[in-house]
């Protein structure tokens, strides 16, 4: 594994725990800056494109807010670096609580791709993009389902 990939790897699993522990302030740092010519951006599952650093904080601490608990496993991570580049692809194996007071959890999975920019503050996230996993009755994935 190298440098990058490790530090890669580091700062997804860094994102991954802001969001566990609800945690505003690490996830603002996790973010890159957005530029003259180009935005950090954002898609939640079942949410349009959220563009620009201000939006996508939002998007995460309405989350954050609203959320009593939830945990993430990711499997399948896959790590690419091409200059200043990387893309990481993983499936968010995901367990939730019900609302406050109720005892109950959900599972459910999420394929997410993860870009990341080489900053002078090193490997920020650039752009997050999770698209549920559909499962049939008995829980296996669909085979040739499309998501949007």
């Amino acid at each position: 594994m190298s440098v990058d990939t490790a530090a890669i790897e580091t700062v997804n699993q860094s994102f991954y725990t802001a969001i566990e522990e609800a945690d505003l302030d690490r996830m603002t740092e996790i973010w890159a800056e957005d530029g003259v010519e180009d935005q950090v951006s954002c898609v939640h599952p079942g949410w349009a494109l959220l563009t620009g650093r201000s939006e996508v904080l939002r998007s995460w601490a309405l989350i954050m807010a609203n959320t009593t608990y939830i945990q993430f496993v990711l499997t399948d991570v896959s790590t690419t670096v091409l200059g200043d580049v990387a893309v990481l692809t993983c499936v968010e194996n995901i367990l939730t609580a019900g609302e406050e007071g109720d005892a109950s959890f959900a599972a459910g999975k999420v394929v997410a791709s993860n870009v990341y920019i080489r900053t002078a503050n090193g490997w920020r996230l650039w752009m997050h993009h999770g698209s549920p996993v559909l499962q049939d009755e008995e829980g296996e994935e669909e085979e040739g389902e499309l998501e949007a």
